[in-house]
């Protein structure tokens, strides 16, 4: 499944143009100096891409839980079913919004820290810009977490939500520097990828969770067997040396 992590990472950035695109616009680059603008759009991306992979490490830990539990696949089937009910009712997925204090409030501040860190033009200001842009709500991102939940492995988690972000790259920097070229009407053609993205991660999801035994697609549950002759044989052996002379 990590081959996934790059196919929506490219396919999300579409996504990204409208939703990530006015904070890419915002960004104080130096653009009569391409090598120092350079410098700051790459940290702006490795702030990005931080963030993916501190979520990736969390979630990994949540899905390994899951592992132990056995109830993997279940959860795989189970992602992947809402992931379709959200397409099919759109309506109805947009009416479910959190209503947590804690998290309007850590969102609140992660915004008007982003809106102070846009004075500045220092490397390690667009670092945290990045930073604190891969934290804000999205939907893609969202997709990518639960995609990754059902790896069972912090590292495959991490690894997951890394490449994702480096998926988000190209289409991202091409915002930053050719925002003009990027007019409403395109815009929202390239949103419309999105919806069929999704459906079909969903659709991989739901096939990885039944097991089939297909290599990397859909792997076969593990079942730990321990046959007689192998629980047999430690205790032949003892009595075999105690017989001996």
């Amino acid at each position: 499944m990590l081959w996934t992590a790059l196919i929506l990472g490219l396919v999300s950035s579409f996504h990204c143009v409208g939703m990530c695109g006015p904070i890419a616009f915002l960004l104080p680059i130096d653009r009569n100096n391409i090598i120092k603008g350079t410098f700051q759009v790459i940290s702006y991306h490795l702030g990005r891409i931080f963030a993916y992979t501190l979520i990736g490490i969390i979630i990994g830990l949540l899905g390994k839980g899951f592992n132990l539990l056995g109830i993997q696949q279940y959860i795989s089937i189970l992602i992947g079913v809402a992931m379709l009910l959200v397409l099919l009712l759109p309506y109805t997925a947009k009416k479910l919004k959190f209503n947590i204090a804690w998290y309007h409030r850590l969102l609140q501040k992660i915004k008007s820290r982003i809106g102070l860190n846009l004075k500045n033009k220092t490397l390690d200001t667009f670092l945290s810009l990045g930073f604190l842009n891969g934290f804000l709500p999205c939907g893609m991102v969202y997709i990518a977490a639960f995609t990754a939940l059902t790896l069972g492995s912090v590292w495959q988690g991490s690894l997951y939500m890394m490449i994702f972000g480096i998926g988000t790259i190209p289409l991202m920097t091409a915002v930053i520097f050719l925002r003009k070229l990027l007019s409403p009407i395109i815009k929202r053609h390239i949103q419309k990828i999105a919806p069929f993205a999704i459906a079909i991660m969903a659709c991989l999801l739901i096939v990885r969770g039944l097991g089939l035994g297909v290599a990397y697609l859909s792997p076969a549950n593990k079942i730990d067997t321990v046959s007689a002759a192998q629980e047999c044989y430690p205790d032949e052996q003892t009595a075999t040396l105690k017989n001996q002379p």
